[in-house]
């Protein structure tokens, strides 16, 4: 199997609990018959997710952020889509039913930068599942930072478990995953530092940017 070799920095697994409030003393039937008239307030709606449009040479498609789950990486991520350092960056790996990669090298296949790294939050509940979108690293828990991956199958296998880290999934592709498979066969082979699937002509990420909350 094929290992994810991205970026980001340090954290402990997150420790999904359930929290249990006491239950309140029975109402008198005064109390209850009262309440019962009183009008009902309507719940406040859910805040919407954060997107943002992932704009390539080959076509556009839509990540929708989980900062619930993954607030760190989400923020990390957002902080360089506003600092517009994803525009040029290119795709370097294209591995099909598998995954495709990109966000850290410029077309000449030379990293960008020199961002931040980020809390493995991998232990957040999220699984490696086709569509979603997950933060690379290399072999060290947490040492990514900006790369960023689509999985084009169901990749249980890059899931933590009881004896190793794995790599953090924080949102996913609503629409556009047609445009992530086209990208995922496009010809292959050995360019810059890769010694295979890396994109013979570069697919580039023209940029990234927030969709507007309507």
């Amino acid at each position: 199997m094929k290992h994810l070799f991205l970026h980001t920095g340090l954290l402990a697994a997150a420790l999904l609990t359930s929290s249990y409030a006491a239950e309140p003393p029975a109402a008198s039937s005064a109390a209850s018959s009262a309440a019962s008239s009183a009008p009902q307030s309507k719940p406040a709606p859910a805040a919407a997710s954060t997107q943002v449009q992932v704009v390539t040479s080959m076509g556009n498609f839509t990540i929708e952020l989980n900062a619930e789950r993954a607030p760190l990486t989400v923020a990390q991520f957002l902080k360089y889509v506003d600092q517009g350092f994803y525009s040029g960056t290119i795709f370097h790996r294209a591995i099909p039913n598998f995954v495709i990669q990109g966000g850290g090298y410029d077309p000449d296949y030379k990293l960008k930068g020199s961002p931040t790294k980020v809390v493995n939050e991998s232990g957040n509940g999220l699984s490696n599942t086709r569509g979603t979108v997950g933060l690379a690293r290399p072999p060290e828990p947490h040492a990514g930072d900006v790369q960023f991956y689509v999985n084009l199958a169901d990749n249980a296998a890059l899931d933590p478990n009881q004896n190793r880290w794995g790599y953090a999934v924080f949102g996913k592709v609503v629409p556009g995953m047609d445009v992530a498979d086209r990208i995922s066969t496009v010809p292959t082979g050995a360019r810059g530092p890769f010694k295979e699937d890396a994109p013979t002509k570069p697919v580039i990420v023209e940029r990234i940017e927030r969709v507007p909350t309507p």
